[in-house]
């Protein structure tokens, strides 16, 4: 295949919620890091894929209950946000779950039609012997989870172990790390292969700087994961997109005036970052 003929997707960012602006910066990195202190956010994304005839989604979110719970803000519910975009979430055919995480894998059930794509090891964390630990179990709501099962038995479950292929031009591979099944999404887009990092990396100084986000089930995982992501990039940072990093709301071109929230990530930054 030519790179005239590989596939060239849309690739959305859509910021659904974020945190209160007091957030330390020493609650993103692992601790006894070296790092001076002060606030840095997070905020929460989903991604759109589109293209080629489909249309993907990347991840679900959570929705109100979940955000004050967890004392987040909770800026436009998901699926509001993909409609506001043009996008019915009834008519998204495939979902890819980076992991299972609540702010992740939220909001199963408004989307009837989708198959789901999961690691397998994923679900065999989220629902055995490591659930008893309650520092592992607390980035995960039971309903969540119980949903992924019922899909499951509903058939429309796609496990993966390890590396594979959805579409032409739409992969996965397994990172581990932050979540035992975690995975990342790489999507050929017409400035390149850019690669859905979700929580390999929170932000791109976790990963500039070898810093682990301290939710983390395997910390060598994790550091090894900052180099893969790299190399699956050729090197090129401005393909990383972080998973909750405010800057790719702010570098990345807007799909429209009045959806400030979704941003291009098919098209170049709007600054250009620094190759490593």
């Amino acid at each position: 295949m030519t790179m005239s003929d590989q596939p060239a997707y849309e690739v959305l960012a859509l910021r659904y919620a974020t945190t209160y602006l007091h957030r330390p910066r020493r609650e993103n990195f692992f601790p006894g890091m070296d790092l001076h202190d002060g606030e840095m956010p997070l905020d929460y994304y989903v991604w759109a894929v589109r293209g080629e005839g489909r249309c993907l989604l990347v991840d679900t979110g959570f929705g109100e209950e979940a955000a004050q719970t967890r004392n987040r803000i909770l800026l436009h519910h998901p699926a509001d946000l993909l409609r506001q975009a043009g996008i019915d979430p009834e008519t998204i055919t495939d979902v890819i779950l980076t992991h299972l995480h609540y702010d992740h894998a939220g909001n199963l059930d408004r989307f009837p039609k989708a198959r789901f794509h999961l690691q397998e090891s994923e679900m065999r964390f989220a629902t055995g012997r490591h659930m008893c630990h309650s520092c592992l179990r607390a980035p995960f709501e039971c309903r969540d989870v119980t949903e992924a099962v019922k899909i499951v038995f509903d058939g429309r479950m796609v496990f993966h172990d390890g590396d594979a292929e959805i579409f032409p031009g739409i992969e996965v591979f397994r990172m581990g790390g932050h979540s035992d099944g975690l995975q990342v999404v790489r999507v050929a887009t017409a400035r390149g292969k850019v690669l859905l990092a979700s929580d390999a990396f929170h932000f791109n100084e976790n990963r500039t700087r070898r810093a682990p986000f301290p939710i983390v089930y395997h910390v060598g995982e994790m550091l090894e994961g900052f180099i893969r992501c790299e190399e699956l990039v050729g090197g090129d940072a401005d393909l990383l997109i972080p998973g909750h990093d405010p800057d790719v709301r702010l570098r990345w071109p807007i799909l429209s005036a009045d959806l400030p929230d979704v941003v291009r990530l098919d098209l170049h930054p709007l600054k250009r970052t620094l190759k490593k």
